[in-house]
């Protein structure tokens, strides 16, 4: 358990330690996100097709 110190006050933290390698996948105003930084890269220059012809964002 984790104590936690604020404005001279000690705490005990309840809440379990979250795995930093845990991937959650947010929603908001139905735009996805991901937690993970290794799938977030692969998101920064996606390759799109439109009529045949293929674009990098």
């Amino acid at each position: 358990m984790t104590t936690l110190l604020y404005r001279g006050h000690s705490y005990a933290q309840h809440k379990n330690q979250v795995d930093p390698k845990h991937c959650v996948e947010l929603t908001y105003r139905r735009e996805h996100y991901n937690t993970c930084r290794e799938a977030a890269r692969q998101d920064l220059h996606p390759e799109l097709t439109y009529r045949g012809v293929h674009y990098i964002k």
